[in-house]
């Protein structure tokens, strides 16, 4: 994050921090991502949300996407991201390098949205997307 940051500042969550978020975890985040979460515009991607929902179908976590939305948002300034999906999709045609879909269009939304920030401990992704915070 040594880049300088533009106002405003906006940065998306991936599904893991937002299930550490409404665990109530925030010990779980490095300190630039904290940091980040106290200065930024919070947006989650259409895509995390429904990555919630698919955890939940598979067990991983007790609570649907709604209530996990609903309560993160409640304790911070988290709201789901409205950009068209055709915009994302077509940011995600260039993301060649996972075959996870949620992955790929989790980094689209944030690269089609102004290149802004994600916040994200996974290595794929910070390697792949430079404007990743941990």
């Amino acid at each position: 994050m040594g880049e300088r940051l533009r106002w405003p500042l906006i940065a998306y969550l991936d599904t893991h921090v937002v299930l550490w978020l409404a665990a109530g975890k925030v010990n779980r985040l490095s300190s630039k991502a904290r940091g980040l979460l106290d200065r930024a515009d919070l947006l989650l991607s259409g895509m995390a949300f429904l990555e919630l929902e698919y955890l939940r179908e598979l067990e991983k976590t007790r609570f649907p996407a709604r209530d996990l939305l609903e309560k993160v948002s409640h304790e911070t300034n988290l709201r789901l991201c409205d950009l068209p999906f055709s915009t994302i999709a077509s940011a995600a045609l260039d993301e060649k390098w996972t075959r996870d879909p949620f992955d790929r269009l989790i980094v689209a939304n944030a690269k089609a949205n102004g290149f802004a920030w994600l916040i994200s401990a996974d290595g794929a992704i910070r390697k792949n997307y430079p404007r990743t915070v941990w």
